[in-house]
C-alpha cells in the first residue's frame, strides 16, 4: 500500500468517526445518553471518558443484532477478531499505519461484541472469559510485535515499544493476580480500552503526519502520533503497575495468611475376614 492510499484510508476512517460523533451528539440531545450496565459498573477515566465509551457501545449495538441473526457464538466472534489483529501487526510492520489502525480497531470491536453477544444470548461463562482474555493478549502482542519489527533499526523507538508492551502486560497481569488471590483488583489507569484508543488512533494519525512531513529528516516529526502514544502507554502503564501492586500487596497483608487446612486423615482399608 502506497503512502497516498494509506492517507486516504486514514481520512476515511477519521471521517467515519466524525459521523459517529455527530450522530451520537444528536441522539444525546434528543433521547439522552446511551447507558450501558458494563460502562456504569466500570466507569470512565481521565484518559478515556465515560461518554466516549457510551458512544462506542451505542455505535456497536446494531452489530450485536446482526450477529444474533447470523447465529454466531461469542467464541466464534472472539476467534474471528484475531484475524484483523494479526493482519494489523503485519500492516504496521510494513509501515501501513492507517491500515493497521483500522484493522486493530476492527479487532477491538470484535472484542467488545463477543461480550455483548454472550450477555444477549445468556451464555456468558468462565470458559468464554478465559478464551477472551487469551485472545486479548494475542491481539496486543500482534500489534506490538509489528511495531517492534518496524522500529527494529531504531534502538530508542524499539525500547519504547518494549516498555509499552511490558507495561501493558503487567497491567493485565496485576488484575489477573488480584482476582486469583481473591482481592479487589485496583482500578488503575491505561487499561486495555484506553491503550487501544491511544495506540490505534496514534497509528491512524501517523499516516497523516507521514503524508505532511514525509520529507523531513526528523523521525519524531514524521511519526509523532504513534511515538507519543507509545511513550504515554509506556509511562502510564508502568507507573500504574507499581501502584496497583502496592495496593494488592497491602490488601493481602491486611487480610493475613490464608488458614492452613490440615490434610484429611488416612482411611484404613476394611479387612476381609480370614484374610491376614
Amino acid at each position: 500500500m502506497s503512502g497516498v492510499r494509506d492517507i486516504h484510508l486514514a481520512l476515511a476512517a477519521w471521517g467515519l468517526i466524525g459521523l459517529l460523533v455527530v450522530a451520537y451528539v444528536v441522539r444525546s440531545l434528543v433521547r439522552g445518553r446511551a447507558r450501558h450496565a458494563r460502562i456504569d459498573k466500570d466507569g470512565g477515566s481521565v484518559l478515556l471518558g465515560k461518554s466516549i465509551m457510551e458512544m462506542a457501545y451505542w455505535g456497536i449495538d446494531p452489530l450485536v443484532d446482526m450477529l444474533v441473526a447470523m447465529r454466531l457464538t461469542p467464541t466464534q466472534v472472539t476467534a474471528l477478531s484475531l484475524v484483523p489483529a494479526a493482519l494489523a501487526g503485519v500492516a504496521i510492520a510494513l509501515g501501513w499505519f492507517a491500515l493497521a489502525g483500522v484493522l486493530a480497531a476492527a479487532s477491538a470491536v470484535g472484542d467488545i461484541l463477543d461480550g455483548l453477544l454472550a450477555r444477549r444470548l445468556g451464555v456468558a461463562s468462565d470458559a468464554g472469559e478465559a478464551f477472551d482474555a487469551a485472545a486479548d493478549r494475542y491481539g496486543e502482542f500482534f500489534f506490538f510485535a509489528g511495531l517492534a519489527v518496524y522500529y527494529r533499526d531504531n534502538v530508542k523507538c524499539l525500547l519504547l515499544v518494549m516498555a509499552a508492551f511490558f507495561g501493558s502486560f503487567m497491567v493485565s497481569y496485576t488484575t489477573a493476580k488480584a482476582e486469583a488471590m481473591k482481592v479487589e483488583p485496583p482500578r488503575g489507569a491505561m487499561r486495555r480500552p484506553e491503550r487501544a484508543v491511544y495506540l490505534f488512533a496514534g497509528a491512524a494519525l501517523t499516516a497523516v503526519t507521514k503524508a505532511l512531513w514525509g520529507d523531513s529528516i526528523s523521525l519524531v516529526l514524521r511519526e509523532f502520533p504513534i511515538i507519543f502514544a507509545l511513550a504515554l502507554v509506556a509511562a502510564v502503564t508502568n507507573i500504574s503497575t507499581v501502584k496497583r501492586l502496592g495496593i494488592i500487596i497491602e490488601q493481602l497483608r491486611v487480610r493475613g495468611p490464608a488458614p492452613v487446612v490440615p490434610p484429611p486423615a488416612p482411611v484404613e482399608e476394611a479387612k476381609t475376614p480370614g484374610v491376614p
